[in-house]
Formats: C-alpha cells, sequence, structure tokens
C-alpha cells in the first residue's frame, strides 16, 4: 500500500497523482482536504482543513522551523490524528507528499519512508531543507539535469522523470472535434490564440487582456479559457487547434502544452519560492518556448506571438517525453518495494537517477495551509 498526500490549493496536485496512479503496482490511498478526483478507484482519506478561523497570531511558523502549523488549531490537530492513525492502520510501505514540510515530518517521524514531490524555484529555506533532507526520494517532474544550489546528498536521490500531464496517452483530436474547437474563437481571418490559466491563482488584470487584444486585433483572435473565464469544455482539441498558446508557468499548465506540442508564450506569475519564475528561466534557457519573468508591455505582444509561431512547438519533446508519469511511478514502485527486492531490481534510488537521466538526455510550493 501507497499512501499520497495531495495539497488542497489548486487542481495541479490532485491531477498529478491521476496521472501517476494508473501506472502503479502498488495500490495507492489518496490523502487530501480536497474530494477524491471523478472516476478514482481507490481508497481516499478526507483530510480537515487547517487554515481555517483561528490561525492568526498563532506562530504558523513554528518560529520558522516550518511552513504551516499554527498553535490550537483545531483543524490541524485532526488532520494529524486522522493522516497518523491512517498510517498506523493501513501500514503503508511509503508516502508520497505532494507537498507539505509538515505532512513530510509527521511521516517521517511515525518511521514511514517519504518521497517529495520536488518543485522548481529557491527550496533552500529552512523548512525545505528539513523536508528534503529527510524524505528517502527527491521525485523531480522536468528534465535531468544539477539543480542548482542543492546539496550533493539531494541530487544523489533526486529522480528525474520529466513533465507529465493527463493528456500524454491522448491521440490527436479527431476533424470533427478541431473543427467544434475552431468555432469557439472569434469570427474572423486572424490566426488563432488560446490563452488558458490554472485556479491557483491569476495575476493578470482583465484590463491587461483586454489591451492586448486590441493591441494584436489585425493579425489575431483570442480565446480565453480557466481561470476568471469559462473553463474549456475540451482542452485538448482546442490547444490543437490554436497557433499559438499563452499561459502562466505552472507545472501542469505547461506539461499540457508540451503534450500538445504548441507554440507558447509562457509568462511567471507570483508563486512561493519564485516556482514560476525558475521554471519560465528554464524553459527560456532550452529554447521550449517564448518564456518571461512577467507580463509584458501591451505593445511587445505582437513580436512575442510572432516569434512564437515561427519557432513552433516540436521542442517540446526534450521537457515532456510522454513518459514521466510512468517513470515517477515506476520510481515509487522501486521505493516500496523491500529492501531485498529493490536491490536485486533496480538498485537504490540514487541508481535509478543515474538510468532515467540517461534516457532523459542532460538537455538543458508549499502555498498556506498544508
Amino acid at each position: 500500500m501507497i499512501g499520497w498526500y495531495v495539497h488542497h490549493h489548486g487542481a495541479g496536485h490532485r491531477q498529478r497523482l491521476t496521472a501517476v496512479a494508473e501506472h502503479l503496482r502498488e495500490p495507492v490511498t489518496g490523502l487530501s482536504s480536497l474530494p477524491a478526483p471523478p472516476g478514482w478507484r481507490g481508497d481516499w482519506v478526507l483530510l480537515p482543513r487547517d487554515d481555517g478561523p483561528g490561525t492568526a497570531d498563532a506562530d504558523p511558523t513554528a518560529h520558522g522551523v516550518l511552513h504551516w502549523a499554527p498553535r490550537h488549531h483545531e483543524g490541524l490537530l485532526e488532520r494529524a490524528a486522522r493522516l497518523t492513525g491512517w498510517l498506523h492502520d493501513a501500514r503503508p510501505a511509503l508516502v508520497v507528499v505532494d507537498v507539505s514540510v509538515e505532512v513530510t515530518l509527521l511521516t517521517r517521524l511515525a518511521g514511514v519512508p517519504v518521497a517529495v514531490a520536488a518543485m522548481l524555484g529557491d527550496r533552500t529555506d529552512r523548512a525545505h531543507r528539513l523536508a528534503h533532507d529527510v524524505a528517502d526520494l527527491l521525485l523531480a517532474p522536468w528534465p535531468a539535469r544539477t539543480e542548482p544550489g542543492w546539496p550533493d546528498d539531494w541530487q544523489a536521490k533526486t529522480v528525474h522523470v520529466g513533465a507529465f500531464s493527463r493528456f500524454d496517452a491522448e491521440p490527436p483530436p479527431s476533424p470533427e472535434r478541431l473543427a467544434a474547437a475552431r468555432a469557439a474563437w472569434p469570427a474572423g481571418a486572424g490566426r488563432r490564440v488560446l490563452a488558458f490559466w490554472g485556479s491557483g491563482g491569476d495575476d493578470v488584470a482583465v484590463a491587461d487582456r483586454s489591451a492586448v487584444r486590441e493591441r494584436t486585433a489585425q493579425g489575431w483572435r483570442w480565446l480565453d479559457r480557466g481561470g476568471s473565464a469559462p473553463a474549456s469544455p475540451d482542452l485538448w482539441a482546442e490547444l490543437h487547434a490554436a497557433d499559438v498558446v499563452v499561459t502562466h508557468a505552472g507545472h501542469n499548465a505547461v506539461a499540457e502544452v508540451a503534450a500538445a506540442r504548441r507554440p507558447a508564450v509562457v509568462v511567471a506569475q507570483r508563486r512561493p519560492h519564485d516556482e514560476q519564475v525558475a521554471r519560465a528561466r528554464l524553459l527560456h534557457d532550452q529554447g521550449l518556448a517564448v518564456a518571461l519573468d512577467a507580463w509584458p508591455r501591451t505593445d511587445a505582444w505582437p513580436a512575442l506571438l510572432d516569434a512564437a509561431a515561427d519557432a513552433g512547438g516540436a521542442a517540446w519533446a526534450r521537457w515532456s517525453p510522454g513518459d514521466g508519469a510512468r517513470a515517477m511511478a515506476a520510481a515509487v514502485d522501486a521505493l516500496a518495494a523491500t529492501p531485498s527486492r529493490r536491490d536485486a531490481s533496480s538498485g537504490s534510488p540514487g541508481s535509478a537517477q543515474v538510468n532515467r537521466s540517461s534516457h532523459l538526455g542532460t538537455e538543458g510550493a508549499e502555498e498556506v495551509g498544508s
């Protein structure tokens, strides 16, 4: 049995679990303050929220050692009791934590091995260092490289699997689906821009987007999805129908664009530890997209869209090889196996990194509450 903790902020952590779970040999139980995703076939432990009333002036960082552990908070106490009760009753082989320093520590203090879903950005603060130090395995959903600022012992237990998304196994949409998707754009002769945003927050003002649409109206037609706009009825088809995609630099948004191999302008939004800024810079350095640290000036957009269209989307194969979810599942299953089975089969987590890095080549948040 494997436990998998899913952070409640945004939709991306839950999507990552569902993508990996179908490839796991071990049964998996979800642990989260979110409800189980639609169609989930395993067990699901619903945890109380720890970020409700009663958190003000309660030293949530425990003198700077943690990210979120407010004193005398009933929700936090209940979720800790429910989690440790499940650990006692289920006796899991390991727990994957995506993401929470506090859940990582609580699980490891109970004597259960922990695999931590690593994230880009500056993770050298005291709380992150503690969680990464105690982790048995760090799972990095981006291409293999030496992580800047990471100590050698973190590097040695990191498995880079490449980015992955819910669309990795999807065939190209049919002509009928593409035609229906194209009909969603405003009528006109310009090329199509799909701008889509996640549920974890949106930094771009409506007025700024309107100004960009007006500035590019001579050559481009825009369709907004997600965030404050309606969700897409068929995002996979709309991605393929777009000439250029504009999106934020979150893990899942970038992975979905990469799976569709679409030209893109990727704009980092403000997130803890500069996660999206780090991803945008990595995309820029590897030449995978027009990637920016922040929303650019309105008059820059015609050139940005043209540059993205000219670059195309073929380079995304270096970011998203198509088997990232399967590779992450294999790393988790290897850690869940008994030491004798693990030693006899795939070696230590460190050797798994060497094999995976060879396959991928060398190109190139905790939120409030836990």
